[in-house]
């Protein structure tokens, strides 16, 4: 069933018509408001919610086609259904409102019948893409979202300069042995709202979650300052939420857990992955790989935070870290400098 109560918006430079047609709305049930011409209506389009917009062709400042330019241009406004009632005769009229973004193309004088089918028609679909954009924004984190939204959907990638992030919890099999599966699953939850707060809070997003483990990325899809700081000054936070929460746990007599993560930065292929059915945003290339060696090395190295090279020297000095020395890595022709990042003292 199509929406009722909707919040409609008439432009239109005749008087006599908006108020005709605002009254005929409103007897259906829609919450109705008008604008005199094109500026106007963009205006109260910027300022306010609508759900639809009744948009004429001809009009003084600016007319409805320059109208459905600017709504193609605004990524707030190129979504909103607008149905164009015109008096203007000719196939290449219509043509260049749908291909401006309009719903549909109604002639003047409008029947009320076919008017209110189609305002219901375009209300259905304003609806389906709400409930699309709210499923989006529930299952990918919101610089995916709005990347979505400005970018639109293609499988493949650029290539971008940014960091990315590998962190798991240490022992975590043996600590999924020794508890109730109900446990497992409650503390993965906790865990993870803690890391998404933390990553977050510094621009990165979580594009992966194996298990205990999840990946992230600074940097894209939507660009940062300093990609490198910011994943650096997320993972401190991650071990300081790790400690606080540690604190709750032997109150509880459970077990307190340890992180480690591996920090890279440079040059990688970032973009959607999968198919048209299923896919996910993600990165991939060199830099990716050396990030989860890093991670993997943290048990090894006794260190809760490894970076490399290249993320070092954007630190600047700026956050305390000691050398470990050159490390082989497997897959890498060359050895990798390695500095472990000193943790904030408790």
């Amino acid at each position: 069933m199509a929406e009722r109560g909707a919040r409609l918006l008439v432009t239109d430079d005749n008087k006599v018509n908006r108020l005709l047609l605002t009254r005929s709305l409103e007897l259906q049930g829609h919450r109705v408001a008008s604008a005199e011409n094109g500026r106007v209506a963009l205006e109260m389009l910027r300022a306010e919610a609508f759900d639809l917009m009744l948009l004429d062709m001809e009009m003084p400042e600016i007319d409805g086609f320059q109208v459905l330019e600017q709504m193609m241009g605004d990524a707030k406004l190129r979504d909103l259904p607008v149905i164009v009632t015109s008096s203007l005769e000719g196939v290449a009229h219509v043509v260049r409102c749908l291909e401006l973004g309009a719903d549909d193309y109604l002639h003047k004088p409008v029947n009320p019948v076919v008017l209110k089918a189609r305002i219901n028609s375009s209300l259905e679909k304003k609806r389906l893409r709400d409930q699309q954009k709210e499923l989006i924004k529930r299952f990918a984190t919101s610089e995916v979202a709005e990347d979505l939204q400005q970018s639109g959907f293609a499988l493949g990638g650029r290539r971008v300069r940014g960091t990315v992030m590998f962190s798991d919890i240490r022992g975590f099999t043996a600590l999924v042995e020794s508890q109730p599966p109900e446990e497992t699953i409650e503390l993965l939850n906790t865990y993870y709202t803690l890391m998404f707060d933390a990553i977050s809070g510094h621009g990165g997003v979580v594009n992966q979650m194996i298990g205990d483990g999840l990946m992230a990325i600074f940097g894209a899809p939507l660009p940062l300052a300093e990609p490198p700081l910011a994943a650096v000054r997320a993972a401190l936070d991650m071990v300081e939420m790790i400690d606080l929460f540690n604190l709750e746990r032997v109150a509880s007599a459970k077990a307190p857990i340890a992180i480690g993560i591996g920090i890279a930065s440079g040059e990688m292929v970032a973009g959607y992955t999968g198919t048209q059915q299923r896919a996910t945003y993600t990165c991939i290339g060199d830099t990716v790989n050396l990030a989860a060696r890093l991670e993997a090395h943290t048990k090894e190295a006794g260190r809760g935070i490894l970076v490399d090279g290249d993320t070092h020297a954007a630190l600047a000095d700026r956050v305390p870290t000691e050398p470990l020395g050159e490390v082989q890595f497997k897959g890498k022709a060359a050895t990798v400098p390695v500095f472990a990042v000193k943790l904030k003292v408790q």
